[in-house]
C-alpha cells in the first residue's frame, strides 16, 4: 500500500497548488534504487548507438538524485530501445559519478568530450556542477539537454546549447512566497545553499518578498553535502520566523528541518524541488517531516489519470521492478522523452547541430499531460510548478 493524501486546493495564476503526503517509511524501503552498476550504458556492444554522456552524483551524500533521476531516463531509453531505437539506432548513455562536486563535474565533462562519437550530453544534475561545464560545453558546440537544475544562469539567451526541461526556481520561489503569504506567513526567513544554487535561490527569494512588500526577518546559509547546520538553526530561532524558504539540498534541509522541529518550531518550510522530495522525507525521523512544503516541476508521479504518468508507471515497471514511483524519477523519464523526441527529428544520422536545430522545432508538444515548447529564442520547454505537502494517508494507485 502507497501512503499519500490528495486533494487540489486552489488554482492561482496558472499554478495549481496540490496538497499530497508523500512518503511513509514503509514505502521508502521499495524506493531504494538497485546499485547503477548493476546494467551496462545502453547500447554498450552498437557501434551505431546514439551516444549521450552525463555527470551526476551516484555516491556520496547527494547521490538519491542522479540514481534516481538516471532512473526515470534509463526507463523510458530502455523502452525506446526495445522498439528498435531511434530510426533503428539504439540509444547508449554513459553516466560518470561527480559525487555534486564541481571539480570532478570538469574531469567528467573533458572526458566526455574526448569521445568522437558523443552526440549530445544529458541530465547534469546540479547547478554548481553544470556551471563550471558550461565554458566547455559551448565552446565544445555540443548540446546539453535538461540538465536538472532551475538556475538562471543556464536561461541566459547566449547559451545556445543548453536546452532546459525543468521551470526556473524563480518560478518555483515565486510561488512558495504566494502561497506563505496567502496563508499569513509574513515572518519569512530565507536559508540558501552557500554556492551558485543558493545564491540564485536567494535573488529569486528576495525578488518574490519584494514583490509582496517584504523583506526576510534573516538570511543564513548551510554548505552543500554538509549535515551541520548549528549556525543556521541559531539565526532562524533569533528571530523565530513564521515561515522559510529553504534553498538547499537535501542532506542540509533534512538536517535543518529536523533541528528547527526539535527546537519546538512551528514554522512553515518551503523547499525548491530540487531538494528531492523522497530525499528529503527518508533523511528525516518518521513524521516530522509532514506538512514541509516542496515545489514540484513535473505532476503528480502517482495520478494515472495522466496519461504520460501511466506510460511512465509501465515504462519504470518494466527497467526496475525493485523500485517506486517519485518526483526526481519522472523528471529523469519527462527529460529522456524531451531528447528523443529531438532525435526523431533530427533524422537517420543527427549530428550535434542537426539535434539542436531539432530541438528548436519542437512547438507546443503534448507527451499526455504535460507540454514542451522551444523555439530558435526560448529553450526553455516548461514552466509547468505545483506546491506539494508532506504526509500520510492511505492511498493507492
Amino acid at each position: 500500500m502507497l501512503l499519500f493524501l490528495g486533494g487540489h486546493l486552489r488554482r492561482s495564476s496558472g499554478i495549481t497548488l496540490t496538497c499530497w503526503a508523500l512518503l511513509s517509511s514503509g514505502l521508502l524501503t521499495l524506493l531504494q534504487p538497485r546499485p547503477v552498476t548493476a546494467q551496462p550504458p545502453l547500447g554498450e556492444e552498437d557501434p551505431s548507438a546514439l551516444v549521450l554522456g552525463q555527470s551526476l552524483p551516484l555516491s556520496g551524500p547527494s547521490a538519491q538524485l542522479g540514481l534516481d533521476y538516471r532512473r526515470g531516463a534509463l526507463a523510458w531509453f530502455e523502452a525506446v530501445n526495445r522498439e528498435g531505437g531511434i530510426h533503428g539506432r539504439k540509444i547508449k548513455l554513459i553516466s560518470l559519478d561527480d559525487k555534486y562536486e564541481p571539480p570532478q563535474t570538469l574531469i567528467n565533462t573533458r572526458q566526455l568530450l574526448k569521445r568522437n562519437d558523443l552526440l549530445a550530453l544529458f541530465g547534469y544534475v546540479g547547478t554548481p556542477t553544470t556551471k563550471v561545464a558550461l565554458p566547455l560545453i559551448e565552446a565544445a558546440k555540443v548540446p546539453l539537454v535538461a540538465p536538472m537544475t532551475g538556475a538562471s544562469l543556464l536561461r541566459r539567451p547566449e547559451l545556445r546549447m543548453v536546452f532546459n526541461m525543468r521551470t526556473s526556481y524563480r518560478q518555483e520561489i515565486a510561488a512558495m512566497v504566494d502561497e506563505l503569504v496567502r496563508d499569513a506567513h509574513h515572518r519569512i526567513a530565507i536559508v540558501y545553499q552557500d554556492d551558485a544554487f543558493g545564491q540564485d535561490g536567494l535573488d529569486g527569494a528576495l525578488a518574490a518578498l519584494n514583490s509582496h512588500g517584504l523583506k526576510p526577518l534573516v538570511i543564513t546559509t548551510v554548505q552543500r553535502n554538509s549535515d551541520q547546520v548549528g549556525k543556521a538553526l541559531d539565526d532562524l530561532m533569533a528571530v523565530n520566523p513564521n515561515g522559510i524558504v529553504l534553498v538547499s539540498a537535501y542532506v542540509s534541509s533534512a538536517a535543518l528541518s529536523t533541528a528547527l522541529r526539535d527546537r519546538g518550531s512551528k514554522a512553515q518550510i518551503m523547499n525548491v524541488s530540487f531538494v528531492g522530495t523522497q530525499a528529503l522525507q527518508k533523511a528525516m525521523p518518521v513524521g516530522e517531516a509532514n506538512g514541509i512544503g516542496v515545489a514540484q516541476v513535473v505532476p503528480f508521479p502517482w495520478n494515472r489519470w495522466i496519461p504520460v504518468v501511466a506510460d511512465y508507471q509501465r515504462c519504470l515497471r518494466l527497467s526496475d521492478k525493485a523500485s517506486g514511483f517519485g518526483f526526481t524519477s519522472f523528471e529523469g523519464y519527462l527529460a529522456a522523452r524531451m531528447i528523443t523526441e529531438g532525435l526523431e527529428r533530427a533524422g537517420n544520422n543527427p549530428t550535434r547541430q542537426s539535434l539542436v536545430q531539432a530541438l528548436e522545432s519542437i512547438r507546443d508538444l503534448d507527451l499526455g499531460g504535460f507540454r514542451l515548447q522551444l523555439g530558435r529564442n526560448d529553450h526553455d520547454a516548461s514552466d509547468f510548478v505545483e506546491l506539494t505537502f508532506l504526509g500520510s494517508q492511505s492511498w493507492e494507485p
